[in-house]
Formats: structure tokens, C-alpha cells, sequence
């Protein structure tokens, strides 16, 4: 099996969307340490958030602005059920990706997701490419149709 940065680099080749995966010298496993890495503001930073819905026991993708977190209230009523965060060892398991290093794209299985439309204000962002030191660049359009996102407000 690929490792995680190479299904992203796979993931995004298959879907022909050119994005150079950047290893930094230091860590990107938060909004503002990824911000400081990449040279850009918090706001264009995409958090990926993994939760579990309490109902139907599936997992949930929430992809939001490094700026804020998502609102509990607007996610559940976009999810349509409860959601709780997902255990660490379930996301590694479910999606292939440690906590700190979960892509948008890439996952060993498919992941509803949903994307905060805050995001589209930006020309870029910077999202996770599976390992807590790599990133990639993506105008947020693009990152939408990728991932086969819903654009909701979650902040």
C-alpha cells in the first residue's frame, strides 16, 4: 500500500489537478504552524476535521478555514445527525491518515465531506497532503470539485 503522501500525489494526479506537494522543514500539523510555514495567512489554512456521526456511526470530513473552527450547531444540521470527533486510531484506520496530517483527498476509503464556503474567498489555499510536514497548494474551487465536497457554512 502507497503511504499517505504518495496516495495524495496519487489522488491528485488521477483527478489531473496539478498540485506540487511541499514537504516544509518544520511542522505543519496546525492552522498556525502551517500558516507560518507557508508563508500565507491562518484564513487560507483548511483544517481538516474528522468527526463521527452519532447515528449513523459514519465518518465526516469538515474541511473550514484555519481562521475558525466549525460551529457544532451548523455542522450536525449540514451532517443531518449528532457528530462527535472521531477517535485517533479510527481516522487512522478509516481514512489512512494520522490526526495532524489528514488530506482532503487520498483516503483508504470514501469520506463524506463537507467544506466551509469561507473558504472560496481566498485565491489559494493550503491543505494537508498526509503527513504532519506536507502541504499543498489549491485554488479552493478546485479543491471543492476534487473532493466532491458540499459547500456549506460550518463557521
Amino acid at each position: 500500500m502507497a503511504g499517505s503522501v504518495e496516495r495524495v500525489a496519487e489522488a491528485l494526479r488521477a483527478a489531473g489537478v496539478e498540485a506540487e506537494i511541499r514537504r516544509m522543514p518544520a511542522s505543519t500539523r496546525t492552522a498556525e504552524e502551517a500558516a507560518a510555514a507557508c508563508g500565507c495567512e491562518v484564513a487560507r489554512i483548511v483544517k481538516s476535521l474528522v468527526f463521527r456521526g452519532a447515528g449513523s456511526g459514519t465518518l465526516t470530513l469538515l474541511l473550514v478555514s484555519g481562521a475558525h473552527g466549525a460551529d457544532p450547531t451548523l455542522a450536525e444540521a449540514a451532517a443531518g445527525e449528532p457528530l462527535a470527533r472521531a477517535e485517533a486510531k479510527a481516522v487512522r484506520r478509516e481514512t489512512g491518515f494520522a490526526i495532524g496530517g489528514v488530506a482532503p483527498v487520498g483516503h483508504v476509503a470514501p469520506v463524506g465531506t463537507l467544506m466551509d464556503e469561507t473558504l472560496m474567498a481566498h485565491p489559494t489555499v493550503w491543505a494537508a497532503a498526509g503527513a504532519p510536514d506536507a502541504v499543498f497548494e489549491i485554488a479552493p474551487e478546485s479543491l471543492l470539485a476534487l473532493t466532491g465536497a458540499r459547500l456549506v457554512r460550518l463557521a
